[in-house]
C-alpha cells in the first residue's frame, strides 16, 4: 500500500462522470465494492508499519467518504437529468403562471356591510353553525308548531330529546347568545353562514351567508330602527337612496318590516332588474320582542330594542347584478375574476 494509490484514486474521481444510473452503480463498484479499489487498500492496511498506520488509517477513512459523496453527486444529478428528459419539461425554466381569482363577492359585502356599522358603533359578535332548537327557535318567540321546525324546512343533526341540534336556519340565534352574555347596551352585527332545507336554483340555495344586527338600550324606537337603516342604505347603494318600510311578520320582533330601496340602476323610474317598481327588498327588521328580550334575562319594561337581517348574496346580487346564486358556490375564477377591480373596504 503507497501514498500514491490514494492519490491516484482521488485524481480518478475529479475525472468521473456517468451519464445513467447503471455507470453510477458501475462506479460504485469499482470503488467500493467488495472487489473494490478502496475495498482492496483496507485489506492491505494490516502490512502498514505500526508507526504509519495513524497515518494511513486517517488517509483511508477520508478517501473512502470522498469517494461516497462522489457516487452520491453523480446519482442526483443523473435522476435528475432522467427526470427531466423523461417528462419533457426543462427544470430550469420559471414555473406555468397561476390563475388565481380575487377575493369572493359575498366576502366583499360582508367586509363593507360590517364596516359601515362599525362607523355607527356597532361590535361584530359570531356563533356556533350547528346550534340547538332553544337559541334558533325557542328562546326567538317561534311558536312549537312553527313551519320552520318542521325536517323538510330545517337540517336536523339530533333529534328525539327536548333540545335538538341543527344547522342554524339564521344568525338571529347569535342575538340571542349575545343576549344572554353582553350587558346592555348591546350594539352588535352578526354576520355567518346559514342553511335551510331549500332547492337549489338560480334564485334559492340551501346553503347562504346572513347578516343581522342587535339595539338594545333605553328608550329605543322604531324612529330610530328606520333611520339606522336609511343611514346604512345611503352608505351602501349611495347618497340619494331612499328606503320605504311595509308592514310585515316575524316571531322576534313586533312591529315587524320588509325594507326596500329605490332602486339603484333607474333611479325609481322602471326597470327589469326591480322589475318596474322602482324598488328593491334588501331586509327585514322590527322591535325586539318583549318576549325575547325576557328569555335573555332582559328586563322589557325598563329596556327595547330593535334587530334587523338581510342576505348576504342577495346585497351582492343587487350592487353587482349577478343573474344566479349558483354562481357564489361554483368557485369558478371567471366568475371570481370579475370583481377583481372591487374596491377595498
Amino acid at each position: 500500500m503507497k501514498r500514491e494509490d490514494i492519490d491516484r484514486i482521488i485524481a480518478e474521481l475529479g475525472e468521473l462522470k456517468c451519464r445513467t444510473l447503471k455507470e453510477v452503480e458501475e462506479a460504485r463498484v469499482r470503488f467500493l465494492g467488495k472487489k473494490g479499489e478502496v475495498t482492496a487498500l483496507f485489506d492491505e492496511f494490516h502490512d502498514v508499519s505500526k508507526e504509519m498506520k495513524k497515518e494511513f488509517g486517517r488517509s483511508l477513512n477520508e478517501l473512502k467518504k470522498t469517494v461516497q459523496a462522489k457516487i452520491d453527486e453523480l446519482r442526483s444529478s443523473v435522476e435528475v437529468e432522467e427526470a427531466s428528459a423523461g417528462s419533457g419539461t426543462d427544470l430550469t425554466m420559471p414555473g406555468d403562471e397561476f390563475g388565481l381569482g380575487s377575493r369572493h363577492p359575498v366576502s366583499i359585502v360582508r367586509q363593507e356591510i360590517v364596516e359601515i356599522f362599525r362607523k355607527f358603533g356597532y361590535d361584530v359578535a359570531e356563533g356556533p353553525e350547528i346550534e340547538d332548537d332553544y337559541h334558533v327557535f325557542e328562546a326567538l318567540n317561534f311558536p312549537d308548531n312553527h313551519p320552520a321546525r318542521d325536517m323538510q324546512d330545517t337540517f336536523f343533526v339530533s333529534t328525539g330529546h327536548p333540545n335538538p341540534l341543527l344547522l342554524r336556519t339564521h344568525t338571529s340565534s347569535v342575538q340571542v347568545r349575545t343576549m344572554e352574555k353582553m350587558d346592555v347596551p348591546i350594539r352588535v352585527v352578526c354576520p355567518g353562514r346559514v342553511f335551510r332545507n331549500e332547492a337549489i336554483s338560480a334564485r334559492a340555495h340551501c346553503i347562504f351567508h346572513q347578516i343581522e344586527g342587535l339595539y338594545i338600550d333605553e328608550g329605543v324606537t322604531f324612529a330610530d330602527l328606520r333611520q339606522a337603516i336609511l343611514l346604512f342604505a345611503r352608505e351602501m347603494f349611495g347618497p340619494e337612496t331612499e328606503i320605504r318600510m311595509r308592514p310585515s311578520y316575524f316571531p322576534f320582533t313586533e312591529p315587524s318590516a320588509e325594507v326596500d330601496v329605490s332602486c339603484n340602476i333607474c333611479h325609481g323610474k322602471g326597470c327589469n332588474i326591480c322589475k318596474g317598481t322602482g324598488w328593491l327588498e334588501i331586509l327585514g327588521c322590527g322591535m325586539v320582542d318583549p318576549n325575547v328580550l325576557e328569555a335573555s334575562g332582559i328586563d322589557s319594561k325598563k329596556y327595547s330594542g330593535f334587530a334587523f337581517g338581510m342576505g348576504l348574496e342577495r346585497i351582492a346580487m343587487l350592487k353587482w347584478r349577478v343573474n344566479d346564486l349558483r354562481h357564489y358556490f361554483e368557485n369558478d375564477l371567471r366568475f371570481l375574476k370579475e370583481f377583481e377591480a372591487a374596491p377595498e373596504v
